[in-house]
């Protein structure tokens, strides 16, 4: 349940959220808050919080047993993606329906672009609809999980395992493109002129065209260490799994192993 606020991105303020469970995913349009997470114990529905200012939050419901791992808006309306295909609409944050996705694989991530909603899951799963309601399955020509999704430069841009980048102008279309690493890639933004994507082992690649990507140094020296008996030692880095863009600063979060 944990909520954070900064107007800097350097000092954070943690908030009340009224619940305790995991929150995944949020988004900000039509003056509110929107933040999804895991299926409430108390409830046994998917989590939906919203807020006017970041600091009081109001529980919502969503009227779904799943979890809610990511939320976008485009085209008047909040679109959610879930587990086992879950998608819900809303035109204002409060009252949510469900929509039919076509799958039973679970959606990780969803953005708005070009007229477009564009949402993503295992095995290479991409589904794209115009109006959030009505949902066609695309062929992205991988079968690695696809996590992050974000619109920038006239381009969808998507990632996931193994280093797995695509991008495509229309969300029908998609080319393979080369990442330069294996890491699992989690989160990917657009602001600046620049797309930025984030994952395992604090990878961090930049790209001015979603083509061409550039490795860079994360500037943490949070690696550490544990021996096993056999005297063998894992070091390991922390993972980053979302980023976003705002107020001229990119701001990216993550987990320790």
């Amino acid at each position: 349940g944990t909520i954070l606020t900064s107007t800097d991105g350097t000092t954070w303020t943690s908030r009340t959220s009224g619940t305790d469970e995991h929150l995944y995913g949020g988004t900000y349009a039509n003056s509110t808050f929107v933040v999804v997470g895991d299926n409430d114990t108390g409830s046994g529905t998917g989590t939906i919080l919203t807020s006017t200012d970041g600091t009081t939050w109001t529980s919502r419901t969503s009227g779904t047993s799943n979890e809610l791992y990511e939320i976008t808006y485009g085209n008047n309306t909040f679109v959610i993606v879930g587990g086992s295909g879950t998608i819900l609409t809303s035109s204002d944050g409060i009252t949510w329906t469900s929509r039919t996705s076509g799958t039973s694989n679970d959606l990780y991530g969803v953005t708005y672009g070009n007229s477009t909603f564009v949402a993503d899951g295992p095995n290479g799963t991409i589904l794209t609809s115009s109006d959030g309601t009505s949902w066609d399955n695309r062929t992205s020509g991988t079968s690695n999980n696809l996590v992050g999704v974000t619109y920038g430069n006239s381009i969808f841009v998507m990632v996931g395992q193994s280093g797995t980048i695509l991008t495509s102008s229309d969300g029908t279309s998609w080319d393979n493109r080369t990442s330069g690493t294996s890491n699992f890639l989690y989160g990917v933004t657009y602001g600046n002129s620049t797309f930025v994507a984030v994952g395992h082992y604090e990878t961090i690649l930049t790209s001015s065209d979603g083509t061409t990507w550039t490795s860079r140094t994360s500037g943490r020296t949070n690696s550490s260490g544990w021996s096993y008996t056999n005297s063998l030692v894992w070091t390991y880095k922390d993972y980053l799994e979302g980023i976003t863009y705002g107020n001229s600063i990119f701001v990216t979060v993550g987990r320790g192993e």
